[in-house]
């Protein structure tokens, strides 16, 4: 059985941002039509707010977190806590002030369930100082880092290169693979996201799928080609 998995931040919105209303149109369609499921590490709240009710509550299933909180029709499944050392803090607490980037907007270290999501430039910053940020990352590979160092240092956590500006922080296998418990062996799986990159956030769940029908896209123009070619391909057939 075709069962398809979607990052949301740079898969199927902009970063942060809202669908395209266009591809919100075709993508409730596709929905209606295939098994589809959304793994992000954005909280429930927050996926609601970028892709709507609409979309949330009709998926088979909403894995926020990374999968540490389950949602289904708007419900909460399952979730699982997680408690970071203290010694973590300090590090990103160092980090905010050692950063040579020179902006600091607020909320930079976010904790959801199960995971933590630390922003040198601050979650609060808006598109403008935002993309100031992603220019200062590129040059500095800062995030790469932060990321590394947090790795190193503490063999129970995993941090991860997601969305733009952000690191998520999680305990050991509390990744975006962790979904795959919930499907069979013989269900064809096809992954869109947009860090497949090893150290990216999507690269835990293209790994465990040995990359077979992982497509790591540019942004939702690309999902959305993509998507529209299969339907075509599927309605040829």
């Amino acid at each position: 059985m075709n069962k398809f998995i979607f990052d949301v931040d740079g898969t199927l919105t902009p970063s942060r941002q809202r669908i395209d209303p266009e591809f919100k149109k075709f993508f409730l369609r596709f929905i209606k039509d295939n098994k589809v499921f959304l793994v992000t590490g954005s909280d429930y709240a927050k996926t609601v707010e970028q892709l709507g009710a609409d979309i949330t509550e009709n998926v088979v299933t909403v894995y926020n977190c990374s999968g540490n909180d389950v949602w289904f029709k708007g419900k909460r499944l399952n979730s699982k806590p997680f408690e970071p050392p203290k010694e973590l803090y300090d590090l990103m607490n160092g980090w905010l002030q050692g950063s040579s980037f020179p902006l600091r907007t607020g909320n930079h270290i976010e904790e959801r369930m199960g995971t933590i999501n630390f922003s040198i430039v601050g979650r609060n910053c808006t598109l403008g100082e935002r993309k100031l940020y992603i220019k200062h990352d590129i040059e500095n590979r800062e995030r790469e880092s932060i990321a590394f160092q947090i790795n190193l240092e503490f063999p129970n956590v995993t941090a991860s290169v997601g969305g733009e500006t952000g690191i998520d922080i999680y305990r050991k296998g509390g990744d975006k693979s962790q979904i795959l418990e919930d499907f069979n062996k013989d269900d064809k799986i096809w992954f869109f996201g947009d860090r497949m990159e090893p150290g990216g956030n999507d690269w835990p769940l293209a790994a465990k799928l040995n990359k077979q029908r992982c497509y790591n896209v540019k942004d939702w123009r690309d999902t959305m080609e993509r998507l529209q070619y299969f339907q075509e391909a599927r309605i040829a057939a």
